[in-house]
């Protein structure tokens, strides 16, 4: 089954410290978790106590409250949506959980399905699913049959990374303000 410590240090390498960026649709956010899409999460509270502190932003890293906040939001919010655990390939997951933070967890699944989809040989391997991005009993199953046929994970992790690339040129062509993230966005794309 897949670790999610693995995955969630890996993606916080991508998500940095604090920021609040007004070209940021986020708006303010710490390591990855925006106020304006989070407000109720319980770190926004320490980090405001600490903003009147010397050494701020810096000291934020070092608070293990709050670490342990950030870490068990992730958990909660993303890993634990797409059943992460019940996962038996680890890069799938990670793959998952990290386009899930960055994307939203539904998108990601939706990349996965899809994947699949186009893999099943004409559903001679396995019948389509429906791309609802929702990871349920049935979209697991078809991911474990599939990993049993192929022997491994690549061709679907290529094809979640083509889509997931697709969608930051999308996003960057709507919006030409985002176009600074884009070398960021694409650190996330392995194809």
């Amino acid at each position: 089954m897949a670790d999610f410590t693995e995955a969630y240090n890996y993606t916080s390498a991508h998500e940095g410290g604090y920021v609040n960026d007004a070209v940021d649709r986020g708006g303010e956010t710490y390591r990855g978790i925006s106020r304006v899409h989070h407000p109720s999460w319980d770190g926004w509270g320490k980090i405001d106590a600490l903003k009147r502190k010397a050494g701020f932003p810096g000291l934020l890293n070092s608070n293990k409250a709050l670490q342990a906040s950030v870490k068990k939001f992730y958990k909660k919010k993303y890993w634990d949506k797409f059943l992460g655990d019940e996962i038996t390939d680890q890069q799938v997951a990670m793959e998952l959980y990290d386009t899930g933070v960055n994307m939203g967890v539904r998108q990601a699944v939706r990349f996965a399905q899809n994947g699949l989809n186009l893999l099943n040989r004409n559903q001679a391997n396995y019948e389509d699913l429906i791309v609802d991005g929702w990871l349920g009993q049935q979209t697991l199953d078809v991911l474990s049959e599939h990993l049993n046929k192929e022997g491994n994970a690549q061709a679907l992790l290529k094809l979640m990374n083509i889509q997931q690339g697709a969608r930051y040129v999308v996003i960057m062509e709507n919006d030409s303000t985002q176009e600074k993230y884009a070398r960021g966005w694409l650190k996330r794309v392995h194809v």
